[in-house]
């Protein structure tokens, strides 16, 4: 596809200008690796307690021996109790067609009949598989509302995102945490419902392990990475790329409701994975037998996954800058949690990460680079912005866990 021009060049070259003056990114000097898993302290808002152990594992710990299941599941069908009464749809489901959303929305209809209406935030370009997964989804029996956000505006927010933040992707997380709550408000719904809870089950902000859901007042610290569809704003309003007003009535629904309309309504948003045991690859066997989930034929670029995170053509330069700026690839991510769920040794995991972790992607690096309005070279050019001094030599990193691997196992 042929995408249009985004702004003018004058705005182009104010935009470059800009972002080249970007201090480096602030994270740990000393790169230490979790002697459980493979993941380490560059990982943002992770935790390693005194004997090398990340917060992720510590919970995966919890999860497997520390937890009344049972109890958790009866605080499950209160919950669920509370609202059966509510109107013809009684929760929302965050849903792409995905296996984890899939799995929340089937089983909160098929074993708790609950009446889910799912909304289903775009990606920025879908891809074939992620379409036909969505199609599958709807065609299983379900109701979605879907956003398909202003299309020009999307493509500005996710270029600026991908020069001062180093990940393109911003825009999509935005809108797929707040769509939900705007539709739930819209359809006087209290209740929505989500998968896991990422920064317990991956490792981060410790402060919600233990609970069903953060406060209402934590999810734009938490989950707008510090940055938000207000700091985008402003920095296009700055370099002339859009006016205050287009870009204020271009993306509401990527900003979360307010605070105050969502106490007044008792929106109320939890994590299934707080009270069923969470298992991504037992997510993927439910959905590909219920909902007609299908993996990819190949493996995604930069690990030997075919199951996750499928929808969009811009995940895998998602994975590849998170590579760039923390040393973890999408190889590691995929990996860390398979330690912890049993399906891998740290060994194996680190073999896997040798192999896959640096691969940058060019499946749909031709469309992804037309929709952002560069060309390769300029990418390059960003890529090295975000590599940090700290972890790379030029290209070579300087600290690879399959380096680590072999001395914690003679030890």
């Amino acid at each position: 596809m042929n995408y249009p021009a985004l702004w003018s060049n004058d705005v182009e070259r104010r935009i470059r200008k800009k972002a080249s003056n970007l201090d480096e990114q602030v994270s740990p000097k000393d790169v230490r690796f979790c002697r459980v898993c493979i993941i380490s302290n560059q990982r943002p808002r992770i935790v390693f307690d005194a004997d090398g152990v990340c917060s992720a594992c510590r919970y995966a710990e919890r999860k497997r021996s520390g937890i009344d299941w049972n109890k958790r599941e009866n605080e499950l069908r209160r919950v669920l109790d509370g609202v059966r009464d509510d109107g013809p749809y009684n929760v929302v489901v965050p849903c792409s067609g995905g296996k984890d959303s899939a799995f929340v929305a089937h089983t909160l209809k098929h074993k708790y009949g609950m009446r889910p209406l799912c909304a289903t935030w775009a990606p920025l370009i879908y891809t074939d598989i992620g379409r036909r997964n969505f199609d599958s989804f709807v065609h299983s029996g379900f109701d979605v509302v879907t956003a398909t956000p202003n299309g020009l505006m999307n493509r500005k927010m996710a270029r600026l995102a991908l020069e001062f933040y180093g990940d393109p992707f911003l825009p999509f997380i935005y809108g797929q945490l707040a769509w939900p709550m705007h539709v739930a408000l819209r359809f006087g719904i209290r209740l929505i419902f989500a998968g896991e809870n990422g920064e317990a089950t991956y490792g981060g902000d410790t402060s919600a392990n233990d609970l069903p859901s953060w406060d209402a007042a934590e999810w734009e610290r938490i989950y707008m990475k510090g940055a938000g569809v207000r700091k985008l704003l402003g920095i296009s309003v700055a370099s002339e790329a859009c006016s205050k007003e287009e870009g204020a009535s271009q993306t509401s629904f990527h900003s979360l409701p307010s605070f105050d309309a969502r106490q007044q309504a008792g929106l109320q948003f939890h994590w299934l994975g707080y009270y069923l045991p969470w298992h991504p690859q037992a997510n993927f066997y439910h959905a590909a037998e219920h909902t007609g989930f299908e993996p990819n034929e190949a493996r995604s670029e930069g690990t030997y996954s075919r199951y996750a995170s499928l929808d969009d053509k811009l995940d895998g330069l998602h994975y590849w800058f998170g590579y760039l700026k923390f040393g973890l690839g999408r190889c590691t991510s995929d990996a860390a949690h398979e330690i912890r769920d049993g399906e891998l040794t740290r060994e194996e995991a680190a073999a896997l990460v040798k192999r896959y972790d640096g691969e940058r992607p060019t499946r749909h690096l031709a469309e992804c680079l037309d929709y952002l309005g560069i060309d390769d070279a300029h990418l390059q050019m960003i890529e090295n912005r975000f590599r940090a001094s700290h972890l790379w030599n030029g290209q070579t990193l300087k600290h690879a866990v399959y380096d680590q691997v072999p001395s914690d196992r003679a030890a």
